[in-house]
């Protein structure tokens, strides 16, 4: 060990330390929320996959959205349980850098397939006559292939870039899994460089998937807006407004947790927003798309009818 420096081989989860009595209730709570996630995110792969009617580009992309959702939850919350109902709260290094790797990952992965389905509904509201060529079945997993591809490299050299850091002789992580910030935190020395990178990246992987969906709906809204029955601009406007309110739950904790000054964080404030992209929102994602998504609804009574009988 040199200085303060020491090698670091374990970290240590705090969680809500200073609350031990919410331990139990959060266990419960974590429990609950993974399972509806598996069950509201399985349940719409499968009815999408069942029923012709949903073997459309939109519903391609909401069951590449949904296998990610479940892949998601379970880069975090298995972890999170073990810490809560058998009190192992430790972590490795390796653990802990692969963890935060596929948390990025699917997370930039979300990113670039919520922009890819504003895509969808730009050409669908904008351009109906010419959707079926320019949102074919090839095109369709070619965008979807470029979400899941295009973080993979880059953010290897950026888990390699934090965890080849030195860190200070503290290994406890004040969260209840290995994000950026919190891990950023244990690091000695000039750490700008890295910090500045790690903008970079949150930019490029939250801002530009971001910016696009913005120009998709701002071309959305000016194509229904001049539709010239009440009922045509209803119908257009249900068709994205799953997609939207998704849109805006994700990125608006993604901008609180990631973009904001680094001064302005703070340790509890920073965990319930981690909660709420991890373990809530993962959870609302097909009650949204179910519940107000008509095809999916009557999907559904196609499925139960056939099982019924």
């Amino acid at each position: 060990m040199t200085g303060n420096h020491t090698s670091v081989s374990y970290f240590v989860f705090l969680g809500f330390a200073d609350y031990p009595e919410l331990n139990s209730v959060l266990s419960v709570a974590f429990l609950l929320a993974y399972l509806i996630t598996l069950a509201g995110n399985l349940l719409i792969i499968i009815i999408t996959l069942a029923d012709s009617a949903l073997h459309t580009p939109m519903y391609f992309f909401l069951r590449n959205l949904s296998f990610l959702e479940i892949c998601y939850t379970s880069v975090t919350i298995p972890k999170m349980l073990t810490s809560l109902f058998l009190d192992n709260k430790t972590i490795s290094f390796i653990g802990c850098a692969t963890q935060m790797y596929f948390l990025l990952f699917l997370g930039g992965t979300e990113c670039y397939l919520l922009a890819m389905m504003a895509y969808d509904r730009y050409v669908a509201i904008c351009h109906p006559l010419h959707y079926p060529v320019l949102m074919s079945s090839r095109v369709s997993m070619e965008l979807a292939a470029a979400s899941w591809i295009t973080n993979f490299l880059v953010l290897m050299g950026h888990i390699a870039a934090i965890f080849t850091l030195p860190f200070c002789s503290s290994h406890e992580i004040n969260h209840f899994f290995c994000d950026v910030p919190p891990v950023m935190e244990l690091a000695c020395g000039d750490t700008h460089g890295t910090e500045i990178a790690i903008l970079l990246v949150a930019l490029f992987f939250v801002l530009v998937p971001f910016v696009l969906i913005l120009v998709s709906y701002a071309h959305i809204i000016s194509t229904i807006l001049k539709m010239p029955s009440a009922e045509g601009r209803y119908k257009a406007f249900s068709t994205c407004s799953s997609h939207l309110l998704a849109v805006i739950i994700f990125y608006g904790t993604a901008c609180a947790a990631y973009l904001k000054p680094k001064s302005s964080h703070s340790a509890n404030g920073d965990k319930i927003i981690a909660l709420f992209y991890s373990v809530v929102t993962p959870m609302l994602n097909p009650i949204i798309y179910s519940l107000r998504n008509k095809d999916v609804k009557e999907a559904l009574r196609r499925l139960s009818k056939k099982m019924c009988f």
